[in-house]
């Protein structure tokens, strides 16, 4: 077994779901037992509900998958009172997902996350390319001092592990990687979705009704290697990678690139039982080559 540890919390293997593609794992524990994966990413909740964007909302590209959904859900305290209950029948850890309009719901949602026992580490998603915050603010995660505001206030919260999820649609993503990892992140989750759109010639319409969104699968996997590779050599914190991982083969590739764990999004439309195989994978290719822990891969990229 291919065990993994960030901040001191052991993950059985490096194998986790990306928030947004999982739900609360539900849907999947019809396919495989959810206890094969090092854990599970819920999708994001923000401190109340969110009707999301107009439809439609998903697009099938070429070598890719576009997603415009808005971060959608139901509120934390739903999130707490039906997906938590849920889990709690499966051995793996739980990693709940928060985001908010402003500094203030960050930190009310945290809170809320943080209390329950059944939420082993929290993502702060930062990133969602969908979701303006405030007027010409972008994304939080495009201002470095943005993302040190929020986690520095968030990290005062919990002594959970927390993850900061950055956005690629930056100049330089060392430098937002640094302010999280210098506002107390106990790792970086990278990459999100790339902003990009399509087109319909017959109707002359673009393919999602928010008309942009975001675009993930194995056409954004150069992107993400790159990035990951990139903060790997300069933010020496736990990565946990993501960005067209569609077989252990590409998750084997993010982790020689510097990558802890990784996240399996994309694939889990076109595969229910993507992030099983992939476990099992990576289990197999580390007792092939006799390799001994996750360090013995972990960015042994030879350059």
């Amino acid at each position: 077994m291919v065990k993994i540890k960030i901040a001191g919390l052991v993950f059985k293997n490096p194998v986790m779901s990306a928030s947004g593609t999982f739900g609360s794992g539900a849907e999947f524990a019809e396919f495989f037992d959810l206890s094969l994966m090092g854990a599970v990413v819920c999708k994001t909740v923000t401190l109340n509900p969110r009707a999301g964007n107009k439809p439609p909302r998903v697009a099938d590209v070429s070598a890719g998958m576009l997603n415009s959904i808005g971060l959608e859900n139901k509120g934390v305290e739903y999130f707490i009172n039906t997906a938590l209950p849920f889990l709690r029948k499966f051995d793996t850890k739980v990693v709940a997902s928060a985001a908010g309009n402003n500094v203030d719901e960050y930190i009310e949602t945290v809170k809320l996350l943080a209390a329950q026992p059944e939420v082993h580490a929290i993502e702060v998603n930062m990133s969602c390319p969908n979701v303006t915050h405030g007027v010409n603010r972008g994304l939080f995660s495009q201002n470095p001092d943005a993302v040190k505001e929020i986690m520095s206030a968030v990290r005062k919260e919990t002594k959970k592990p927390l993850f900061a999820k950055v956005s690629p649609q930056v100049a330089d993503i060392t430098v937002i990687a640094s302010a999280a990892r210098d506002a107390g992140a106990d790792a970086l989750s990278l990459i999100n979705t790339i902003p990009a759109m399509g087109v319909d010639l017959k109707t002359r319409r673009p393919l999602l009704g928010n008309v942009t969104g975001g675009l993930s699968g194995p056409a954004v996997k150069p992107v993400a290697l790159k990035l990951v590779w990139d903060v790997f050599k300069t933010v020496k914190i736990p990565l946990i990678a993501m960005g067209g991982i569609m077989n252990a083969t590409d998750a084997l590739e993010f982790i020689l690139c510097g990558a802890t764990a990784v996240q399996v999004g994309t694939a889990n439309f076109v595969n229910p039982q993507a992030c099983a195989e992939i476990a099992a994978g990576i289990e197999k290719y580390f007792e092939e080559h006799k390799l001994q822990s996750i360090e013995d891969l972990r960015g042994k990229l030879k350059v």
